[in-house]
């Protein structure tokens, strides 16, 4: 007896998972700025001429690309960090696979140092975004205070 097939809705109900589609979305970018930088720097010697341009705005781009998550789930610390790491493992997994391909790549950074610098980012953007709410929560709500009454 042939195992049933599940159905296509069920194949790609990850697809609906907005924390899974914004990781994945944000790290496909970050990994395409990442690739487009090393070829650029590596294999076109031209580039040598403006490096420090090119770096600059390399650098600019991922910073906007990793805001994405953080706008994304601006409400809801856990979501951002989980999309964020989400994302930031598509871009280690990319790290790791163009040090093959570039060998002096790892001299710098290893791939895990690649994650937890990713990590500690979104961490640190999720514990701000977590007291803030709690702030903003605590300022619309009025302090009641009860009194004593003296005997």
């Amino acid at each position: 007896m042939p195992l049933p097939q599940p159905s296509a809705q069920r194949r790609f109900a990850w697809v609906r998972n907005p924390i899974l589609r914004t990781g994945l979305i944000t790290g496909v970018f970050l990994s395409a700025v990442l690739s487009t930088w090393l070829v650029f720097a590596n294999r076109v010697p031209s580039s040598a001429n403006f490096a420090g341009l090119r770096n600059t705005a390399t650098a600019a781009l991922t910073g906007l690309l990793m805001l994405v998550p953080v706008v994304r789930f601006l409400r809801s610390p856990g979501r951002l960090l989980l999309a964020g790491l989400t994302g930031w493992t598509v871009l280690t997994c990319t790290y790791l696979i163009m040090g093959l391909g570039f060998e002096r790549l790892y001299s710098r950074m290893g791939p895990f140092q690649v994650f937890m610098l990713g990590a500690i980012v979104y961490g640190c953007f999720a514990v701000i975004t977590w007291v803030s709410s709690l702030v903003l929560a605590a300022r619309h709500q009025p302090i009641a205070t009860a009194r004593r009454r003296s005997y």
